[in-house]
């Protein structure tokens, strides 16, 4: 542990991805443990902890791909941020969609983050319906991506590509796009896996920079 209590995931297991239990979740306490390289998630229910995965997923800002096939979705639909943040933290909530795991403590926390500035979200919508849309919260130059949902074929991706394209239009070399893990999903929009104590290396350049001005 740190002075500050968080942990040090330099200090975690090689390949170990829960690096130690986390108390009760509170705003500040989430952004000191994004500016340490942790994240917290409920491990059990109503057991928290905190998570540096090794190795961890990182979408390099001149790395995405975008296939022809997404090319033409992004055609079809219209983007905002941070025109309907609840509207997609409770879609990507739904406890009926698979992989849901936001409960009403961490709503709580997104929610205080937004009204500070710090969490944002980017919403696609189709005929005036959100058909998608993804939720992060910025530290700097860090862009932690946290949850995504889709209600149309593309949306989520769609998503993605306009939040790249934001924080790779910020000025400042060394911003970090960081998606948690490396999928199969996200592999094949040009996410990375990076060991842990790379990505922690990092970290420091990413922090050092201006957030994005203007969401």
């Amino acid at each position: 542990m740190r002075g500050d209590g968080l942990p040090d995931p330099r200090a975690a297991p090689s390949g170990r991805d829960v690096v130690a239990l986390c108390g009760p979740l509170t705003p500040d306490l989430a952004l000191a443990g994004y500016r340490r390289g942790l994240f917290a998630m409920e491990l059990a229910a109503g057991v928290n902890a905190w998570f540096s995965p090794d190795p961890r997923g990182v979408i390099p800002l001149s790395g995405l791909r975008v296939s022809r096939s997404l090319r033409r979705s992004l055609t079809t639909f219209a983007v905002t941020t941070d025109t309907a943040f609840d509207a997609v933290l409770d879609a990507c909530a739904d406890p009926a969609r698979p992989g849901a795991w936001i409960n009403d403590e961490y709503r709580r926390v997104y929610r205080s983050l937004h009204s500070r500035g710090a969490a944002h979200s980017v919403e696609v919508w189709r005929d005036g319906q959100l058909a998608g849309g993804l939720i992060g919260v910025e530290q700097g130059g860090l862009f932690c991506g946290e949850t995504m949902f889709h209600r149309q074929t593309d949306a989520s991706k769609v998503a993605l590509v306009a939040l790249v394209q934001r924080l790779a239009s910020a000025p400042g070399a060394g911003r970090l796009l960081d998606v948690q893990w490396w999928t199969p999903h996200l592999g094949s929009l040009g996410a990375v896996a990076v060991p842990r104590d790379d990505y922690l290396d990092l970290l420091p350049q990413a922090l050092r920079l201006p957030p994005v001005r203007e969401w």
